[in-house]
């Protein structure tokens, strides 16, 4: 099982991210005000964003280098985003939806292995139908089964849950630890619930104004924060 080591360096205007992440298997949770650096770190690891200078590793894969001129695209990372918006496909099915994702399985498997996926979140009863249809509970499973359909090796959240009512956000952070143990990934993700933190995280990290102020074990991090609210 690997994990994901990431040396990020980046300047946009006045903003600067100087950042450092050792995130193993399990549940990273980044946490941070508002144009901390949170979303600008899920870019970077993602591919989707270019730091100036930095290196991103999953065990022995090198997917960003930037001394050496190693920039392993988007497409070749393999690993699993899920925005807060969602994104799925309007005009797909939900099976369709999950399906997008399988391009390196035979054709002929994909149905079956996209319907496991949707009954194993709890949403096979929605294979046919279309986004427009589901509840926000359901459109995040689909969304995730979606997630997991490339088989990640990385698994990327950007407040997916946030939307949602505090019995539904258990029921999928619950959901998701239950994933991520299987899969034995290394998944991070934003966050500024304290509260879902709590629920979700192996190890918290939390960033004010580009730089890491604190990072450890959830338990012992997540007490501080609450203690400095108080």
């Amino acid at each position: 099982m690997a994990s994901l080591v990431a040396k990020i360096r980046l300047r946009r205007g006045e903003f600067a991210l100087d950042a450092e992440l050792d995130c193993p298997p399990g549940i990273t949770c980044v946490m941070g005000p508002s144009g901390s650096g949170k979303s600008t770190i899920l870019a970077v690891l993602a591919g989707l964003a270019l730091p100036d200078a930095g290196r991103i590793a999953l065990g022995e894969e090198i997917w960003l280098d930037r001394a050496r001129g190693v920039e392993v695209p988007v497409h070749e990372r393999r690993l699993a985003y899920m925005f807060q918006g969602l994104a799925l496909f309007p005009h797909m099915s939900a099976l369709g939806n999950v399906m997008y994702g399988m391009h390196d399985m035979a054709r002929g498997d994909r149905p079956r292995k996209a319907q496991a996926l949707l009954d194993r979140v709890g949403v096979g009863h929605l294979a046919r139908r279309r986004p427009r249809t589901f509840s926000g509970g359901e459109a995040q499973r689909v969304a995730l089964a979606r997630a997991l359909a490339r088989s990640p090796k990385l698994m990327l959240l950007d407040e997916p849950f946030s939307a949602l009512d505090r019995e539904l956000r258990a029921q999928l952070t619950a959901l998701v630890r239950e994933l991520v143990a299987e899969l034995g990934v290394p998944l991070v993700h934003i966050t500024h619930s304290i509260a879902e933190a709590r629920l979700l995280a192996d190890q918290v990290v939390r960033i004010d104004r580009g730089k890491i102020s604190a990072r450890g074990a959830a338990g012992d991090v997540l007490a501080n924060l609450a203690a400095m609210e108080e």
